[in-house]
């Protein structure tokens, strides 16, 4: 590994704190615990990541392997109390550089999932999937390859959509959308944003990830992220103008929309915002399924993400997975490499809660998995007739696994994003400027 200095989620890591990163070696097929051999104990290995029990259902998950596996004992760490990814994954560094016990870890976007394998965090699979002939982008419906090399397969596969409140929708006598555009999308939280003040409900809600000022951008079948796989800025383009001309439109003209500032000072949480009937209509992914399942309070209707033009395809989304991989100072990777294998194919589906991204997966079971799982309360407000057929309408963009860098540039973008819906700079300068930054950080990374 080498000796230079990484940061990571504003943590200082020097690669000789990654505990036994440089020493680990070992072939696909062998686990490093020597001193289990002849032993009846079984092996444990620790799954870590940042879901709540509420959030995963881990336990459940994790026995069955168990009694399938009776060699091993998987047990689940989760890494944040309320169940935040961003938090979770800063614990999961700090083990990293302390030396605790790591096997199974897990990471919640592309870009996280980069700079853990630039910090040399993750152990490369490419000798596993070779001796089980699997061929991931044939197994799987996303390509997760870093490099020439994998590091971790996909757990639950990320596809967006739009939830509605159909209470709301039947109120301003709106049809459940089976096909629409952005304008369209505008067009409808105009005719349900009611009232004044504090009792004020929008129409729209779009909350503070980079997704939310990328909106068009996130259907664009070739380059759906805002750098392109060399790390070239991809923001001076129509669909990003679009994007932020038309949030900047719905929040602070329309105010048809929960305005920017509003959302971080007042630190909104999309799903309090949803369930408490603030707004009418929320574009998230499909994790939210599984949540409504445990938490739904009103009949909720879907529809297909927004598109761009009237004329593109139908249901094209942008696309994400939590990446699953072993831990490069694992002393047990074989069987760490098992239950990710496992996991990422039929566990997902035994879990209950959350969509897979193996191909072999039948969405219908998914799907009934999902409503099983949760609480027959909570259940019968989810419509299931509009969630069936906008997952089945869905298209995945290209996913873009992004350079190492890539957290650097988003920050740098949104830090622009926000002066342009603050109302302190222009479209053009928020445009040229972010372009600037994203360039320079890429410049200084070769």
């Amino acid at each position: 590994m080498k000796k230079s200095l990484l940061t990571l989620s504003g943590l200082l890591l020097t690669t000789t704190a990654l505990a036994g990163c440089g020493a680990t070696n070992n072939n696909a097929g062998s686990s490093t615990n020597a001193g289990n051999e002849g032993s009846k104990e079984p092996v444990t290995i620790k799954v870590q990541a940042w879901y709540t029990e509420a959030q995963g259902n881990w336990n459940a998950t994790v026995d069955a392997y168990n009694k399938t596996h009776p060699n091993v004992k998987v047990v689940y760490e989760g890494m944040s109390e309320k169940g935040d990814s961003q938090e979770g994954m800063k614990k999961m560094d700090l083990l990293a550089a302390s030396g605790d016990q790591m096997d199974v870890v897990m990471y919640s976007s592309a870009s996280d999932f980069a700079q853990r394998v630039g910090a040399g965090i993750l152990e490369p699979l490419d000798d596993y999937l070779k001796k089980d002939n699997i061929v991931v982008k044939d197994e799987y419906k996303i390509d997760p390859i870093v490099n020439g090399k994998y590091y971790a397969l996909p757990g639950k596969m990320i596809e967006w959509f739009v939830m509605l409140n159909k209470d709301k929708l039947d109120e301003a006598k709106l049809p459940v959308p089976t096909e629409w555009t952005w304008n369209d999308y505008a067009e409808y939280a105009k005719k349900m944003t009611k009232g004044e003040g504090a009792s004020k409900t929008y129409g729209s809600y779009f909350h503070n990830w980079k997704d939310y000022s990328l909106l068009a951008l996130n259907n664009d079948m070739e380059n759906p992220y805002l750098v392109k796989s060399d790390g070239s800025a991809n923001i001076d383009n129509p669909k990003v103008r679009y994007s932020l001309d038309l949030r900047n439109k719905m929040e602070n003209v329309d105010k048809t929309s929960v305005p920017y500032f509003e959302v971080v000072s007042q630190k909104m949480n999309y799903r309090d915002v949803f369930y408490a009937g603030k707004t009418a209509m929320l574009a998230t992914g499909n994790w939210m399924v599984g949540e409504l399942s445990l938490n739904g309070k009103f009949n909720t209707v879907f529809a297909p993400y927004p598109k761009y033009d009237a004329k593109d395809t139908n249901g094209l989304t942008e696309i994400g997975a939590d990446f699953m991989g072993i831990a490069a100072s694992s002393k047990h990777k074989q069987e760490a490499y098992d239950f990710v294998k496992w996991y990422t194919t039929e566990g997902i589906t035994t879990q209950g809660l959350f969509f897979s991204g193996w191909k072999k997966a039948d969405i219908n079971q998914n799907v009934d998995a999902i409503l099983k799982s949760g609480k027959p309360e909570n259940v019968k407000f989810i419509d299931k007739e509009s969630l069936l057929s906008t997952l089945k309408v869905n298209k995945a963009t290209k996913l873009v696994v992004p350079p190492t860098y890539a957290l650097q540039q988003e920050k740098e973008y949104m830090n622009q994003v926000e002066l342009y819906l603050v109302g302190k700079q222009d479209l053009d300068k928020t445009i040229q400027t972010a372009t600037t930054k994203i360039e320079e950080i890429k410049k200084s990374n070769k």
